[in-house]
Order: structure tokens, then sequence, then C-alpha cells
């Protein structure tokens, strides 16, 4: 009677123990089971992000921490020529073996010597708005512009715009603000900036949220 009381719960039990494979789980740092684990980089830049230098300039990148699954990872980044005059807006790109990335950026501007000269302060209005816009020249070059979209009255951004080479001028990529709302990136394309006209003029597509993609024209007062 002892034995069979034995033998039937051996019977019992047996089925629970030989079909447990939890100890046949594969289990490491990239599966779990039939998935796959998958690590996505990240990256910050070191340094400044907005960097004004001049033509002949020595610049050393200061580089950017990257990451993947917490360890240092790595990322490439276009060079500089401080020899070339410029707006270099640089990208610093980290993957993973998957081709996940993630990004940051910097902007560093190559201010040229034959723009010493130049003077593009004064009051430019915008004829589509009447609305003016203010350029003062902090150092050369380098220009503190004021409703660079020629908004409506009393909303603008405030931004950097460079001359960075003969009559070429541009607002690189920067974080800046908007009175009506929080900072955020701003930059310019298509730009160009007339000298000879009779009055000076200058347009460009601006770029900022809520902006659209459309020129703006702006002629000197």
């Amino acid at each position: 009677m002892r034995f069979l009381i034995y033998a039937l719960l051996t019977f019992l039990l047996f089925p629970f123990v030989s079909c447990n494979k939890e100890d046949d789980i594969i289990q490491n740092d990239t599966q779990v089971g039939i998935s796959k684990i998958v690590y996505f980089p990240t990256i910050a830049i070191k340094g400044e992000r907005f960097i004004i230098l001049k033509q002949g300039d020595t610049y050393k990148d200061a580089g950017a921490t990257a990451l993947l699954n917490g360890q240092p990872t790595a990322f490439t980044v276009a060079t500089v020529n401080t020899a070339t005059p410029g707006v270099y807006e640089l990208t610093y790109l980290a993957a993973n073996p998957q081709g996940y990335t993630a990004s940051d950026w910097r902007t560093v501007i190559v201010i040229g010597n034959d723009v010493t000269a130049n003077n593009f302060s004064g009051t430019y209005q915008r004829a589509a708005t009447g609305v003016s816009s203010k350029w003062t020249k902090t150092a050369n070059g380098i220009y503190e512009v004021d409703n660079p979209g020629g908004a409506a009255t009393g909303v603008g951004y405030k931004v950097v715009v460079v001359n960075f080479q003969g009559n070429k001028i541009k607002i690189p990529k920067q974080i800046a603000s908007d009175p009506t709302g929080a900072p955020g990136i701003v930059s310019s394309t298509t730009e160009t900036y007339n000298a000879a006209a009779t009055p000076i003029s200058y347009s460009w597509i601006f770029l900022a949220a809520g902006y659209g993609t459309g020129s703006r024209t702006f002629a000197k007062q």
C-alpha cells in the first residue's frame, strides 16, 4: 500500500517537473527567449553649440558623448575648414548595429577677411506687412537682428545674422526666443543681399515654427 502511494505521487508530480521549460529560455545581453534586445544610441555635444571664428583661426572640435548600452560608442561628424569662410552646420551621428541613429548638432561660422568694411546696420521694412526689422552690428560680420521674419508688431525673434563673405548673409542654425512662446531652433535659406539696389534690399526664407516657407523681402529705410 505504501509503495502504491509513492508511485501515485511520483506519477502526479512528473508532468510538472518534465514540462518546466524555464531553464531552457535564452536570456542574455542580446536576447530574451526569441526576442532580440535592441539598445538605442544617445549622443550629446560637448562645448558650445554656436561658435564664431575668423578666417584662418584654429578650430578644435570639442566632440560629443555617444553611448550605446551605457558604453562609449563611435560617432561621425564633418570637419571645419577655417581657411574657407562659411556656415558649417555640423551633425554628430551615432548608430547601433540595427541602423537606429541618434544625433546632435553644432553651428560653426567662419567669417571672411573681406567683410571688415561692410556695415549692414539699419532698419529694413518688409513691404508685405509694413513691419520693420532692425540690424545692429556687434562685430565684423556679426549682427543682432530683431524680428527677422517681419512678423506683426510685437511678435518676433532676436537672432544672430552673419555676413560671412562678400555680401553673403545667413541666419545660422541657432536656438532663439520668440516672445510669444518657448525658445526654438531657427535658421534661414535662399538668402540674398542686394547692396547695389535702390533702396538696398535683402530676402530670405525664415525657418522657424509657424513662419511657413515663403520668401520674405525687406528694403532699407
